[in-house]
């Protein structure tokens, strides 16, 4: 999805509180605007934005002609993040698939139609339109009509995907081009430590919660060295993002799939890829399960 200019700012922040996190940075560490600039490749003016932003949000503290300086340590920040605002053409892509779930728009329609019904520029609906077709969700068809593909099912679309992932994710682990990666893998599953230490784990929103967990089954397929299977799971995880996001809600489930994610990722530091990825098979069925019971609840 394109990025409006409008989200440069929350972007740049996070970038700010990445290189925090990882040069662990404590309180009262004096975060020059220069340096960063030069570090991330960027203006001062911008940096400077970004660390207004930041300071709104507690991560940081202003001094008056002193300049910006660390509010809270880098071990406190967790998976501290800001949220970023959506793009036009974000919501509009969501809103047009959030129609298409709800049968508000039939399977083929017309780029006129599209048009009246959300009032939006011409650069935004093309902008749109592109990012839909790229990810396999609706396919151009005679005039200006577009079809949305099958995908977009609820019922259709969490069988199929959980299917599929059922069959490619525990075999991407017995790959003989399977290497674990060992930073990767430590990395994520401190994320996933830290997340449960959260004294505010149950108010944390669900963007957040889904990103680790697409991460997480991100850097698994990584792992297996086969570029085709890293892409179709990227290509899920966007999916995902559309048909599952109620899901995150569920403070229990989540808790539940961050330890079944540790195990699996045990499994893989102590070398047993037969049992990481029987471990993956188990948590992938669960997931389903309790996808289809979260859609039942809310239909």
């Amino acid at each position: 999805m394109d990025k409006n200019p409008r989200q440069n700012r929350y972007l740049l922040a996070n970038r700010i509180v990445e290189l925090a996190r990882a040069s662990r940075f404590q309180v009262d560490y004096h975060l020059r605007e220069q340096q960063l600039a030069d570090v991330l490749q960027v203006s001062r003016t911008p940096i400077r934005a970004a660390l207004m932003l930041l300071a709104e949000r507690g991560v940081v503290e202003a001094r008056k002609n002193k300049g910006f300086f660390m509010k809270i340590g880098a071990e406190a920040l967790g998976r501290t993040e800001v949220e970023v605002p959506s793009s036009p053409q974000q919501d509009l892509y969501a809103r047009i698939v959030e129609d298409r779930l709800t049968h508000q728009l039939g399977e083929t329609v017309g780029q006129a139609e599209i048009s009246r019904r959300y009032g939006v520029e011409r650069n935004v609906l093309q902008k749109t339109l592109s990012s839909l077709m790229a990810d396999g969700l609706i396919t151009r068809g005679p005039g200006r009509n577009w079809t949305f593909q099958p995908t977009l099912d609820n019922k259709f679309a969490l069988d199929a995907s959980y299917e599929f992932r059922c069959v490619i994710e525990p075999s991407g682990i017995l790959m003989e081009s399977f290497r674990a990666h060992p930073a990767a893998l430590e990395h994520i599953r401190l994320e996933h430590l830290n997340l449960l230490a959260r004294p505010d784990f149950n108010s944390l929103p669900a963007r957040q919660l889904f990103e680790l967990d697409a991460s997480f089954h991100e850097t698994i397929a990584e792992c297996s060295g086969n570029t085709f299977l890293l892409q179709s799971i990227q290509h899920q995880n966007r999916l995902r993002r559309l048909l599952e996001f109620a899901s995150y809600t569920n403070g229990r489930r989540v808790r539940e799939w961050c330890q079944e994610h540790l195990r699996i990722i045990t499994a893989l530091q102590e070398g047993d890829r037969a049992r990481a990825a029987d471990l993956m098979k188990g948590h992938l069925e669960r997931a389903k399960a309790s996808a289809e019971r979260t859609k039942r609840e809310g239909a």
